[in-house]
């Protein structure tokens, strides 16, 4: 997966000017920060954190409950983040090179992945072999992320339900096929529900209520189970994020994770959700008047 990574990245920087692609990819734009909203913008890169690292519907927690009691959760975790954070960097160079190159929208969400760049590799010299690498390294990609998330499902039927793993994976696999039939509808028998305004369709409603709710507010369930006294608790918390041997879990932010944390993601969430319905530029306005 990373050689084709790789790979598909020299093939994108080598584009004709890829440099454009790189530059609004990589350079900072304080003034499009601004203008489209600093609470707004830091609410989606939070939904965007939770969402790759699977965090606040307890994949993430499932994997790390096989790792050996040996081995330093914080370290695993730094690790983790650095991987995905290299995988990302990378995948946009693949991505926005390419847009530039052909001058087009960076900013098309799903439809840029499924219509436009498509069209790019049949465009480019060699464009079916390299059209071939780009969607074999998404379904890799997709198929991992969709591992991890069905695996918080498996265990569940395993560890609470006393089934088999074939049964749990059998069971959950047939209600995630047909829970997924609508997303697919969306995008052409049913691309005339547009549930969250003009021009959106089932898979934004669906990443909406996942993404800007789900996650964070799992997340934010998680973080005051471990820290309070009437959840885990503290002590518990800190002897099994320490346990095993490499980096530890410093004692001195167990105040922060406890009341600073928690308020940080909410005060993110909700003033998410109060851009997203229009009510903070009421609110503003009101303020401001």
């Amino acid at each position: 997966l990373f050689f084709l990574l790789i790979l598909l990245v020299v093939r994108s920087l080598s584009l004709p000017a890829a440099g454009e692609g790189v530059k609004f990819f990589l350079d900072p734009s304080p003034e499009h920060f601004v203008r489209n909203g600093v609470l707004e913008t830091i609410h989606a890169a939070m939904a965007q954190a939770f969402f790759t690292l699977s965090l606040g519907i307890g994949s993430i927690a499932i994997c790390g409950s096989y790792i050996g009691r040996d081995r330093s959760l914080p370290q695993e975790g730094v690790w983790i983040t650095v991987l995905d954070t290299t995988m990302a960097i990378c995948s946009g160079l693949i991505v926005f090179p390419a847009c530039a190159a052909f001058n087009i929208d960076p900013g098309q969400g799903p439809a840029l992945i499924f219509v436009t760049l498509p069209n790019v590799f049949q465009s480019m010299p060699f464009g079916a072999f390299w059209g071939c690498l780009f969607f074999l390294f998404l379904s890799i990609a997709a198929l991992s992320t969709l591992i991890a998330v069905f695996e918080n499902l498996a265990a569940f039927g395993i560890d609470e339900l006393k089934w088999e793993r074939k049964k749990s994976c059998s069971v959950f696999g047939i209600a995630l096929l047909i829970l997924s039939i609508p997303c697919i509808l969306g995008f052409n028998l049913w691309k005339s529900f547009q549930p969250l305004g003009e021009g959106t369709n089932v898979l934004d409603l669906e990443d909406f209520i996942v993404s800007d709710n789900l996650l964070p507010l799992g997340a934010l369930y998680l973080t005051i189970f471990c820290m309070n006294r009437y959840g885990w608790g503290a002590d518990k918390f800190y002897g099994e994020l320490n346990t095993g041997i490499g980096w530890k879990f410093p004692w001195i932010v167990r105040h922060y994770l406890r009341w600073g944390l928690p308020l940080v993601i909410l005060t993110i969430w909700a003033i998410g959700m109060l851009k997203k319905t229009g009510l903070l530029d009421k609110l503003t306005g009101l303020l401001g008047a």
